[in-house]
Parts: structure tokens; sequence; C-alpha cells
């Protein structure tokens, strides 16, 4: 990330909702898995967002929803860098073929943005989308026996 996100933010300016996050009262401070949730249930809701992680976060991933009771991340592929008025966030996306990544990223990032400043009051200083891969709509993975299905 290019941008430290532990810059605090004017009193006069930045986001309205940050400065409420430190007042008279005390301090709110939160967690980076609370942020890396939140963006990573925002970029998953764009159309054409196949899944989020790179190769091995995906593997693992996979490993995860295998163990019973246990479920894929909602942070898999996110990292943020959070301070007291600003974070930053990192995406490693895994778009649908045929999809304008352009477009795509535009429409994550502003998701990203909007979802986490509403929900937490923090100032988002930047959102960097990385795309690992391109999912066909022929791929197939191999299920636990050996054989093959089609993702859905």
């Amino acid at each position: 990330m290019t941008t430290p996100a532990t810059q605090n933010a004017s009193p006069s300016g930045g986001q309205a909702g940050a400065s409420q996050l430190v007042t008279e009262q005390g301090t709110t401070t939160i967690a980076d898995t609370v942020v890396q949730k939140i963006a990573g249930l925002a970029a998953s809701e764009i159309s054409g967002v196949y899944a989020l992680g790179g190769g091995a976060a995906r593997a693992f991933g996979a490993l995860r929803e295998r163990i019973p009771g246990a479920s894929a991340s909602a942070a898999q592929g996110v990292s943020v860098e959070v301070g007291e008025r600003q974070t930053a966030v990192d995406l490693e996306l895994v778009v649908e073929y045929g999809v304008s990544i352009v477009d795509l990223a535009r429409a994550a990032r502003r998701n990203v943005i909007v979802a986490i400043e509403r929900m937490t009051g923090l100032e988002v200083v930047e959102v960097n989308i990385a795309v690992n891969d391109v999912h066909l709509p022929d791929e197939e993975t191999e299920t636990e026996g050996g054989q093959s299905t089609r993702l859905q």
C-alpha cells in the first residue's frame, strides 16, 4: 500500500464520520478483521467477481470448507491497514471471463469505499485491486472422490 492509513485526517476536513471515532468522551477502535470482512463482502457483491484471493488463498479456503463447521472467510484475498481515522485496502480478485475488468474494478472500489465508510466512519484513502485470474465458464474443479464437477 502506497498511502499509509495511519495518517490522521485534519479535524476540519475528511470524512464527517471519522471525527466521531475520536471524541472527548473516548476513542472507538475498529479491528483490521472487521474492515477486511466488510471489504470482502462488498467486493463479492459485484457482478463479475468470481472469487477473492490468489491461488494459494483460494486453495486454503477450499481446504477450510471441507472441515466440518468451518466456512470460507469473507476476508480471504483482502488485506487492510487501519489507522485511527483512515484505512487502505488491497483486494485480490478472480474475475469472470468476458467482464470488463476496468468497469468491475471501478464498481468494486466504489462499493468497498461506500460500505466501509458507512459502517465504520473510517475514511478510505485507497482501494488497490489486483486481478490474479480469469475464471473460464468451462473450468472444472476436482471433488473429494476424484470426480470432476463444474463450478457454479
